[in-house]
């Protein structure tokens, strides 16, 4: 993969960066750096996603038939690149990287039609309805029961750790239509809507103060059959799929990148030489990190799909997230003591206690222990790469 800029990609590059100046203000900058959640808080997001739907530059990695940029893998590359290094906000991965792309590979198209645009517009929020409680990253072993009923199924169960529930209007699921044979040929995908007669919505609280997750109950909720993905009891082939795209989208390094410029800005007095060791050291992570993206960009841009190679690229970018948060502490030392949420709600007028940049470190350093669970833990990651990477 040829990494140089031509001239072409130098004007791309030039009309991105005047973009990002023109619309990126410093409010959405600023709610960027101080965002305290594994995600961008909901307000931040939407508002950036409108931005970018009214210049067309929502879906970078979409196919251009249904709604994408028709960017190039270099184009692509460029455009996350620059957004990371500009603190844009980061956007809700779940409809634009997760089910759209799911949709596009899997759905009708009645199912494409009706649901592309409205996840391109931002009319329709989702959340991702995996884990429950006992069938967290062991996936098949979930049992929220989906029974058939004439042109419905009937949902009885709970989902866990489901983020932005509160927000979402819309929820891809999996469940449960049959308990015979292995327990992967058992479950099936369905889209949902959040509004659902008997279906609950209730927050889980982090330790850090954020209401980012909640746990979703069903009793007796009826979903039409027609807002199935895939053949009943094909759901695991469909909800493997999305899940590359949940482990090996986005641009974990750029951000991750970001994070430690930050770090780096932070006043280096005497005795800093082993922290700045700290910060080399992590930087060539983030190097690998990259690398292991692009060969990731470069197989989608070719019309290929992340593979098992996005299960290295979720367990090195989570493992890097936590180390950055964990120097952060460890840099700021007292003023991560400091209990000031106001100070990080964003359009807030409050002056923080130590550096602006950091306000959210504790925050985040507490929020971030979830990142190697979430999307299958780190042990489940490895598994896969083992099996389906090495061949062991």
């Amino acid at each position: 993969m040829d990494l140089t800029l031509g001239p072409q990609y130098e004007e791309f590059r030039d009309e991105v960066r005047a973009f990002l100046d023109d619309k990126l203000d410093e409010d959405l900058r600023r709610d960027a750096r101080i965002s305290a959640g594994m995600f961008q808080d909901y307000e931040t997001n939407i508002r950036w996603h409108r931005i970018l739907h009214e210049k067309g530059w929502i879906a970078p990695s979409w196919p251009q038939e249904y709604g994408g940029t028709g960017w190039d893998v270099m184009q692509r590359y460029i455009w996350a690149t620059e957004s990371a290094e500009a603190d844009a906000p980061t956007l809700f991965p779940t409809g634009l990287g997760m089910c759209g792309p799911m949709l596009i590979g899997h759905g009708t198209e009645e199912q494409k039609a009706y649901y592309l645009p409205r996840i391109l517009s931002g009319e329709d929020y989702w959340c991702q309805g995996y884990s429950e409680p006992g069938a967290g990253s062991d996936l098949a072993s979930l049992q929220l029961r989906a029974d058939s009923d004439g042109d419905d199924y009937v949902l009885n169960g709970s989902k866990i750790w489901t983020s932005h529930a509160q927000h979402a209007n819309r929820m891809f699921c999996l469940v449960r239509t049959s308990s015979d044979g292995k327990p992967q040929e058992g479950i099936t995908f369905l889209l949902l809507d959040m509004d659902t007669p008997g279906l609950t919505v209730e927050p889980i609280i982090f330790s850090s103060g954020e209401y980012e997750v909640n746990q979703v109950f069903f009793d007796n909720a009826r979903v039409p059959k027609s807002n199935r993905v895939g053949k009943e009891n094909d759901g695991w082939t469909v909800a493997k799929y999305l899940l590359e795209f949940e482990r090996g989208g986005g641009n974990a390094a750029g951000r991750l990148r970001s994070a430690l410029n930050r770090l780096k800005g932070l006043s280096m007095g005497e005795g800093d030489a082993d922290f700045l060791d700290k910060l080399a050291r992590a930087e060539t992570r983030v190097d690998a990190l990259q690398f292991t993206e692009f060969r990731i960009i470069s197989a989608t841009g070719n019309g290929g799909r992340p593979g098992p190679e996005s299960s290295i690229l979720k367990n090195l970018s989570s493992d890097l997230g936590q180390h950055l948060s964990e120097l952060a502490i460890e840099k700021l030392g007292g003023y991560t003591a400091v209990h000031q949420p106001e100070a990080r709600v964003p359009g807030a007028n409050v002056e923080p206690i130590g550096p602006a940049d950091q306000v959210a470190a504790l925050p985040q350093y507490l929020n971030y222990r979830a990142s190697s669970i979430a999307g299958g833990s780190d042990e489940v990651q490895k598994n896969i790469i083992a099996k389906a990477v090495l061949g062991l």
